[in-house]
């Protein structure tokens, strides 16, 4: 019986297919026939029935309660450009597993480079850096999965930035395969005795630099919009040799604090921010001819109104 009542305050605003939900909308008991005979229906001896309708009212009160509290919300239902949505559970697991991966980037990033700020006589320095290598393949991964989960309207800006990834990723194993291991050196000391082996691992960067400017202009985060000229700013300056070591230590320690800042407060947003706009996705995988129909559908609709 508490199954029945749970689904139905989860999916009673599911029904309404208006832009405008009902005020009824919520966790009120139902008075509908259907939800009275299918949800709430349980089979009963007829001298308990009193005592069974009892029990369903607290169970609405309970759940009533919940929603409340937070611990049980109905499914929002948005108005996009091209029709409603909702966040279903599905949306949730992505957009966990995108800032999941944001986070096990940002963590792999401060571990690495932390190396460059430990004494030299600390026990742990020696271990971190003859293991370098590993927290930079662990990082390159969970960017790679928020890269899969990412969303962005345009298509081909999610698919540039995925090859620029993939390219950071063949170009990091060929350095380390053919340059850093004749050399005897981790793939991340052989970058920084090498500048020019940036041009391997950079398009890897550049795809972070990528994802970090999004952040920033979709959310108008300051962390997101500084990471997105400091990244380069460090490559480039090691790369061309113009910057000093000093400079390129100071903006270093910046970008870590940044990027754990960054990685943190992307837990601070409602999930429906990671989504966007579902009814674009939705209309841009539409064959053309439906998304004809559509348009001029909605185009009727607005001129109805009006």
């Amino acid at each position: 019986m508490a199954m029945a009542v749970v689904t139905a305050c989860s999916s009673y605003p599911a029904i309404f297919t208006n832009t405008r939900l009902p005020s009824s909308c919520g966790y009120r008991k139902s008075t509908s026939n259907f939800y009275k005979k299918h949800l709430f229906r349980v089979p009963n001896p007829s001298s308990h029935t009193q005592i069974h309708r009892h029990r369903i009212a607290s169970f609405d009160l309970k759940c009533q309660a919940a929603g409340d509290d937070g611990f049980l919300e109905p499914a929002r239902v948005y108005q996009g450009v091209y029709g409603l949505w909702s966040v279903d559970s599905s949306d949730i697991r992505e957009v966990i597993l995108y800032r999941s991966g944001l986070v096990t980037a940002a963590a792999s990033f401060v571990i690495a480079s932390s190396a460059v700020f430990l004494p030299d006589d600390f026990m742990l320095t020696d271990f971190l850096k003859q293991n370098i290598d590993i927290p930079y393949a662990i990082g390159a991964a969970g960017l790679g999965l928020s890269l899969i989960l990412i969303h962005i309207y345009v298509t081909e800006i999610k698919r540039t930035l995925q090859a620029l990834w993939v390219l950071g990723v063949v170009g990091s194993i060929a350095a380390k395969v053919c340059l850093a291991q004749p050399a005897d050196e981790s793939l991340v000391q052989y970058v920084v005795d090498n500048p020019a082996a940036v041009w391997f691992i950079g398009p890897l960067f550049a795809a972070l630099t990528g994802l970090v400017f999004k952040e920033g202009l979709c959310y108008g985060k300051l962390e997101a919009g500084i990471l997105t000229f400091i990244i380069p700013s460090v490559l480039l300056g090691h790369l061309s040799g113009l910057m000093d070591d000093g400079v390129k230590v100071g903006l270093l320690g910046a970008w870590m604090a940044l990027f754990v800042v960054f990685a943190a407060r992307k837990f601070t947003q409602p999930i429906k921010d990671d989504i966007g706009d579902k009814s674009v996705f939705t209309f841009n995988a539409l064959p053309e001819e439906e998304k004809t129909a559509l348009i001029q559908k909605l185009e009727q609709q607005k001129l109805s109104e009006s």
